[in-house]
């Protein structure tokens, strides 16, 4: 065989050998057996550059997590240590991250305190990635501890990140003016507070009702030539409904339009939510026929701020015709809500559109719901 031709076919030998990796990631999405899923998970997991594919990594703890097999979730994870990218930092945090993102703080700080006998430098990096798991762990009285005393055990300051993560779990916790004070700490330690911080406290104050706290939040933001962005002006618009001030609400989505920020479905649903608040239900309406004609698409929270305030309003055609939008949109939506606008339908003798909502239910390939005529349940 002439040299160029063994080339050729040592070249196309060993293509063909190896793996695709998109392919194993289609195998691994498809895959609904999750004993076999961890099975091939490990198996694929000697692959280099399977080892590089976070998203598969994410989308399978995600998988096992949301299906309570956390014991599967460890024995993936822990796998992974054998191979030698566990001396770098870099793939410890993202071992951390993933542990995290299960809700296993204690397994991602285990994965944190082996590090040295990995040979494995803690920095900044892995302190905010323990973090991080902390606060998404819901272990957020712990993360006090961890960042007064970790920053001194490593010789480390604290960055933008790691504030942004502990003035978030203030604020997940309800601790709003200790929240306030770690954003006065840290402009006084030299670290300037960016959109994030900002975005995270106005969120939490617009929500919790206190207004004038929020406003005060903002106006601090200005005065660091922060420019609020779409997330900003979403809280506020939450904020101004919470407090019935609609009619503040439709003026600021105005000024949003001014200055080229495009509106979304969230600011919709904001303005959606003060309307009905206020008991307004031809502008709701109107709000939500707005939706679409900016290009958005309604989402859950339009179903979950609309559905009940339109069955109390008696307006069944409307609640029907939202829900055959919903199914179309393939959203998942809380099954109460559903059942809801069916018990109105029949209610009010509209049996042929309850059966609808029925079929339509059962038929739907995303998710399938377990509806039920009222004189079924």
């Amino acid at each position: 065989m002439p040299f160029l031709s063994r080339l050729v076919h040592r070249f196309s030998t060993v293509a063909t050998s190896t793996p695709k990796i998109g392919s194993i990631s289609n195998e691994l999405y498809r895959e609904k057996d999750l004993k076999r899923l961890v099975d091939k998970f490990k198996k694929s997991s000697d692959l280099e550059r399977f080892r590089t594919k976070t998203g598969i990594y994410k989308d399978t703890v995600r998988r096992l997590a949301n299906a309570k097999r956390f014991k599967w979730v460890e024995e993936i994870l822990e796998h992974q240590k054998q191979y030698k990218d566990a001396s770098k930092e870099g793939f410890s945090v993202r071992l951390i991250a993933l542990y995290g993102q299960a809700g296993m703080f204690e397994n991602a700080h285990k994965v944190f305190e082996e590090m040295p006998e990995r040979n494995c430098k803690q920095t900044i990096l892995s302190f905010n990635a323990l973090l991080g798991a902390c606060v998404n762990s819901k272990k957020f009285n712990m993360v006090d501890g961890l960042f007064s005393d970790l920053p001194k055990r490593l010789g480390i300051e604290p960055d933008r990140v790691s504030y942004n993560t502990v003035v978030k779990a203030y604020c997940e916790m309800g601790s709003l003016d200790s929240a306030t004070k770690l954003l006065d700490e840290m402009e006084k330690g030299g670290v300037s507070p960016d959109r994030i911080t900002f975005n995270t406290l106005l969120y939490a104050f617009y929500m919790n009702g206190r207004f004038a706290d929020a406003e005060m939040t903002w106006q601090r933001m200005i005065n660091k030539n922060v420019t609020p962005d779409i997330r900003s002006y979403n809280a506020k618009l939450y904020g101004l409904a919470i407090e019935k001030k609609t009619k503040e609400a439709v003026e600021l989505v105005e000024e949003m339009r001014k200055k080229t920020i495009k509106v979304d479905v969230f600011s919709f649903n904001a303005v959606i939510k003060g309307f009905v608040n206020e008991g307004k239900l031809e502008e709701a309406k109107r709000w939500y026929d707005d939706i679409e004609k900016s290009d958005c698409a309604i989402n859950k929270g339009t179903f979950t701020i609309l559905a009940p305030f339109v069955c109390e309003k008696g307006d069944l055609e409307f609640a029907f015709e939202l829900c055959k939008k919903i199914f179309s949109r393939r959203c998942l939506v809380d099954q109460e809500l559903l059942q809801l606008v069916v018990d109105s339908l029949v209610k009010e003798s509209k049996i042929e559109e309850a059966k609808e909502l029925l079929e339509l239910s059962k038929t739907n390939d995303y998710c399938r719901y377990n509806l039920k005529l009222s004189s079924e349940k």
